[in-house]
Parts: structure tokens; sequence; C-alpha cells
């Protein structure tokens, strides 16, 4: 048995057969279920048909004889065979006889290069088995060098891209016929890609193309007359839009649950049910009172503080008016010049003159006040000094 090597699905040689077989080897004290690939001329088994890497592989160069194992078996549609190798013999367990006929088919194919004709087959599998010798033998004559990842990545992918093989596209789109008839899948040699269709013309009728990475970028369709693109997207809507609609991708959309359940044991005797988990009662918010706010994009009205008086009342306020007593100030007054003594007269209210309202009025008027209220003071006691002599 030789070593894991590491190398992907997709880089490994042509894919001729696959399936689930139970498999146990000299080494191996019980058998082990394995997804089993047969590329080239060597089995690779992984644990699930989804994984890339392989777990072991076995190479069909040393084979002896491939013979059926009548040895009873608990599941009684179940077929074996053992395949003797140079170092030992390897027990295999098919899912019923006809697949162990076709898995023996192969098993010769690849490693004697003929199809054998003691095998009860169907003639389409006879003809799978010709062609499988026929690409083997082209594979052994032209080596092909250590693959290389495909240069697009997944990211890059038309939403029609499946990583399946030739037969399982072949069954995806008989499958799913009603969502699209046209996949890109990957190329045998890992290297490449190709496009799988299917339609109908007296039963179903499939094609594969196979499309071919340019050196400067790009692809090409692998036909008599070649036709290139930019990217893989293209490839499709060409492939669309030349056959007017009727090559369309196959989308396969994915189904998702409408209510989340769980499952859960009863506590007293275990029993375990389904059930669905209980929606949350949304408590509909409380509307708020709506307060009126105060915006400083409105301006607010001017108001005066002290509006204008009319002219009545301004008459009455200077008529009541009496200026604050202001203090007199500390300096000496000034002393009158002497007079000359005048005829005394008698007292007249129109030719006096300095009458009262005008004294009242200088002194009303608080600018002159401080230098002519001490004058105005002592005129006044003169003047009425004279009246109380004349008097007498």
């Amino acid at each position: 048995m030789a070593p894991r090597t590491g190398r992907r699905k997709s880089e490994l040689p042509d894919l001729y057969h696959e399936g689930y077989l139970e498999k146990r080897s000299f080494k191996d004290k019980t058998a082990r279920k394995l997804w089993t690939s047969l590329c080239g001329n060597t089995f690779y088994f992984f644990n699930e048909k989804r994984e890339n890497d392989y777990v072991e592989k076995l190479e069909l160069c040393g084979l002896i004889s491939v013979t059926d194992d009548s040895s009873p078996d608990p599941n009684l549609d179940a077929a074996r065979f053992n395949v003797q190798m140079k170092n030992g013999t390897i027990k295999f367990t098919a899912p019923n006889a006809e697949s162990r006929e076709l898995w023996k088919g192969f098993i010769h194919a690849v490693a004697e290069l003929k199809v054998p004709l003691s095998l009860n087959l169907l003639p389409g599998q006879l003809h799978m088995l010709r062609e499988t010798v026929k690409s083997e033998k082209k594979r052994l004559a032209n080596p092909l060098p250590e693959p290389s990842p495909p240069p697009a990545v997944k990211t890059e992918m038309p939403i029609c891209y499946y990583e399946v093989p030739r037969l399982e596209a072949e069954l995806l789109l008989e499958r799913e016929a009603s969502k699209g008839n046209l996949l890109v899948r990957p190329g045998r040699d890992g290297r490449s890609f190709a496009i799988s269709t299917k339609q109908d013309l007296d039963g179903p009728v499939f094609r594969h193309y196979r499309i071919l990475s340019k050196p400067g970028g790009g692809f090409y369709i692998d036909v008599e007359k070649p036709v290139h693109f930019q990217t893989l997207h293209d490839v499709v809507t060409y492939m669309v839009e030349s056959t007017d609609g009727n090559l369309t991708p196959l989308i396969i959309e994915a189904q998702y649950d409408k209510n989340i359940s769980f499952i859960s044991a009863d506590n007293e005797n275990g029993e375990r049910t389904q059930q669905l988990l209980p929606v949350p009662v949304s408590v509909p918010e409380q509307p708020r009172p709506v307060t009126e706010t105060k915006t400083f994009d409105d301006p607010e009205p001017d108001v005066e503080e002290n509006p204008p008086a009319n002219d009545q009342e301004e008459e009455d306020v200077r008529a009541h008016y009496s200026p604050p007593p202001t203090p007199l100030a500390r300096k000496t007054p000034p002393i009158p010049a002497p007079r000359k003594k005048l005829p005394v007269k008698p007292p007249s209210s129109s030719t006096s003159p300095t009458s009262v309202p005008e004294v009242l009025k200088m002194i009303s008027d608080p600018e002159r006040k401080k230098q002519i209220l001490p004058a105005a003071l002592s005129e006044l006691k003169e003047k009425l000094g004279q009246k109380i002599k004349v008097q007498d």
C-alpha cells in the first residue's frame, strides 16, 4: 500500500469510476466504508464523498487477479470480491452484485488495458469499459506534468459551477432538469474546466465540452473552431445566448426552514419530540406626549423695556419732577461785588428783575446749580430785607 501523497481530488488523474466500497486489507482488523475513486490505474480512498484529500491509495500495477468472495455477509444484497496484489490481498464489499461486476470490469480495463469478456455486463457498460481502455492508453502514452491549481478561484466562478465529476454531473442534470440544463465543473486533469449539458431527443442527450486556460489569461472552448473568452462567466453567457435560451444555467437554491424547532426529551419517560420555538410577543411602545420645543431659528419679538410716553405724559413728568438733592461743595462761596443802592420802588410782579419761577428754573438745572445757587440766595435775602423795610 503506497503512502498518501497529499494531492487533492481535483489534481488526480482521469476519473473512470467511483462509489462506496467497504475495504479490508491484510493490515486492517475491521472493514471500513470509504468513498473509492478509480483515477488512472490507482484506487484513491476518501472518508466521505465530499472530501478533497484522500486518506490512502492503492496502485493496480501489481495486480494478479480479481475473484469473487462467496463468504456470507450480514447484508444479503452485498457482494464481496478479492483483489490479489503482489504484496497481499485486499477484500472489498460492493453494495450489490451488479456493482461488483462493474468494479471488476474497470479494474481489468486499467490494469490489463483490455475489456474482459467473462463478466456479466450490459452493452452500455461494455462501451464504458472500451472508452476507459482508450483513455488509459492515451494517458500512459502522454504523461502529464505535476498539475497546478486552476487559474480561477472560487469567488470568480459562475453560479452554475459545481465540484462534481462527469458521471455525477449527468445525474445532477437528470435529477434537477426543471432548474436548468447547463453546469460548469472542474476537468479531470485538475488544470481545466468543463461544461456539461443535457437535452432531450428521443431520450436524454448529454454533452461535455472542455474549457482550457490561455497562458496570457482567459479561456477557450476546446472544439474544432475554438471560441475565446475572458472569464468563465462569458463562457456561460455565450452558451445561453448562442442557443437562444435552449441552454440555461443549473441553479439549485438551498431550502431554509420557516420555523425554529428543537428536539427535547421528556424527563419522565425519556421520549424525544420535536417542538417549535415560541415566538416572543412584542409589546407595542406607548406613544410619548408631544411637547413644544423652543427652537433658536424662530426670532423672538422685540419687547421695549421702556416704551416711549406720549407728549402729555412727558409734560406731567417734567412738572412734578424734582431733582435729587445734590450735596453742596465744601468750597467757600464767592463773595458778590458791592452794588449801588437804587431808589426803592414799590414791588411789582411784572417789573421784578428776577422772578421766583426763573430762579427755580435756574435751580432745576443741575449743571448751573453749583455756581448760581449761592449768589441767588444772597440776592433774594437782600431783596426780602428791602421789602420788609418799605412795609415798615
